[in-house]
């Protein structure tokens, strides 16, 4: 039989397989007639009328920009894609070809953000495709390609501001715990791309934009900062997000001149009317797929949340709950009193962490229907926040994975959990674009025995997480056994969690 790691990983290449920029875009994008050639965009017709073009930006374009250009063939005027740093190469020395595009091809390609963060280079092509953008006519198309890590590939800082000042103040807050969402309000209102800024470059062109979701909910306007959609926020949101971090009284001259002089409404809807935002892929659809799987091995899975965010900590203790709770369904006493208090944890944690959409009882209902005798698997998909405390090397998947070990063994410890019912348990969390944080690792499995064996190899877990230094913990463990390492897979939508229990 195969183990629970085997089963975890086959469950996260599936959910990674759907959502691959290829097949993703295969399925949605057609090109139809000769004479007046029609773009099919998941039925959705727009007419060609005279040159089309194509840009893009984010972590997963450049195999979007590879089928799209497949698909388009000689229609393709000319096209600039801005994707990471040594993309092409990590991809070719994958041999995931697919990805990569023909010799000859119309699309320049600009490598750029190293580690994520806006650079030179991304500035470089941020700036030609806003080149391109202002010199489109009523007849043309511009194709737009967007997926997470697009912020950082499209810097557009407006003048006076310099990238670096721009850079600095996001880096300020991001280390204050600031939410991916703040950032990119924030990112917004100081950039010529960014909310909407390309699309209203575009006019009067068709703006057709094909979306890659990393953001929960799929908010248009937050995915890569909303280049192509109309933001519903306005300079006030910023303020009071420099406000809310400390940071409205120390900001660089050029950032305040900005922000004086922004307008204080959002830009109308209407103004949009040029343009149309199709969402191709997002973590639901992973989530769906990596069910499936689950199902054709023989687990009675359930889908948690595609929508869990929060605070690391609080994360990993909604899960070790979980863990708990089904545990002691296992072992014939989810109904006592022990799995009555659990649910009540539960509920309460839910209720702090607001997970939109999830409807917690419901789920423990369907939890409590299973039966004892299948294997069960949870899943459950978003983004968490870690909060730098250390100066050590993670992710906030690695962190995550950790600090549900140290949960599961602290409540073995304290005796919180059921005897000991003979169960294998198995976590994991990673992040769908193979990269966890600034490491190779995509993310991290773990079971409840990880702390005390981690503490036969002199290893204490403790300390590691107080340094925020999960990647170095889960390398020197039992020789990184534990690290979910996948390579870059050219898609991202976020994260992927599992919890797998099966009785031995």
């Amino acid at each position: 039989t195969m183990s629970l790691r085997e089963h975890a990983l086959s469950l996260f290449r599936g959910a990674v397989g759907t959502v691959r920029p290829a097949p993703m875009l295969k399925r949605a994008l057609k090109l139809q007639g000769d004479g007046c050639p029609q773009l099919l965009v998941k039925g959705q017709a727009f007419p060609v009328k005279r040159d089309l073009y194509l840009v893009g930006f984010g972590k997963a374009v450049l195999g979007m920009a590879a089928a799209a250009e497949e698909i388009l063939g000689d229609h393709l005027t000319r096209g600039i894609i801005n994707v990471p740093l040594g993309i092409q190469e990590s991809l070719q020395r994958a041999g995931m070809q697919e990805m990569l595009l023909k010799p000859h091809s119309k699309i320049q390609v600009i490598e750029g953000a190293r580690n994520n963060l806006p650079d030179a280079e991304a500035l470089k092509g941020a700036v030609a495709i806003q080149e391109l953008a202002e010199g489109l006519t009523a007849d043309d198309l511009l194709l737009v390609l967007i997926s997470g890590g697009g912020s950082a590939l499209l810097p557009a800082p407006i003048p006076p501001i310099l990238l670096e000042e721009k850079e600095k103040l996001t880096k300020l807050l991001a280390s204050r715990g600031a939410a991916i969402q703040e950032l990119n309000i924030v990112r917004k209102t100081l950039s010529v791309l960014k909310g909407g800024g390309l699309a209203q470059l575009a006019h009067p062109a068709r703006v057709v934009s094909l979306i890659l979701s990393d953001v929960i909910g799929d908010p248009l306007d937050i995915i890569a900062s909303g280049p192509t959609a109309a933001s519903s926020h306005s300079v006030q949101d910023c303020l009071q997000i420099l406000t809310k971090y400390n940071l409205l009284h120390n900001l660089p001259e050029s950032v305040e001149m900005v922000l004086s002089s922004s307008p204080t409404k959002p830009t109308a809807p209407e103004n949009y009317s040029h343009v149309s935002n199709i969402i191709l892929g997002s973590n639901t659809l992973a989530l769906e797929e990596a069910k499936r799987q689950a199902e054709g091995l023989g687990y009675a899975a359930l889908v948690l949340s595609a929508a869990v965010h929060g605070e690391v900590g609080r994360v990993a203790m909604l899960y070790c709950q979980l863990i708990q709770l089904v545990h002691l369904g296992f072992t014939g006493l989810g109904d006592g009193p022990l799995g009555d208090e659990l649910r009540g944890n539960l509920l309460q944690l839910a209720a702090e962490l607001q997970i939109p959409g999830l409807d917690l009882d419901k789920f423990l209902q369907a939890l409590r229907g299973l039966g004892p005798s299948r294997p069960v698997c949870i899943l459950a998909g978003g983004e968490t926040t870690v909060q730098l405390q250390g100066t050590g090397k993670g992710g906030r998947n690695q962190e995550l994975a950790l600090r549900v070990g140290l949960g599961l063994h602290r409540a073995q410890a304290t005796g919180a959990s059921s005897p000991q019912g003979r169960c294998e348990i198995l976590f994991f969390s990673g992040g769908t674009d193979g990269q966890d944080g600034p490491t190779e690792a995509a993310g991290a499995f773990c079971s409840p025995g990880l702390v005390a064996e981690a503490l036969q190899e002199g290893l204490d877990v403790e300390v590691f997480l107080r340094n925020n230094d999960s990647y170095t913990f889960f390398s020197q463990f039992q020789g990184g056994r534990h690290l979910l390492v996948t390579g870059l897979t050219g898609t991202n939508v976020m994260d992927i969690q599992a919890i797998l229990i099966r009785a031995m």
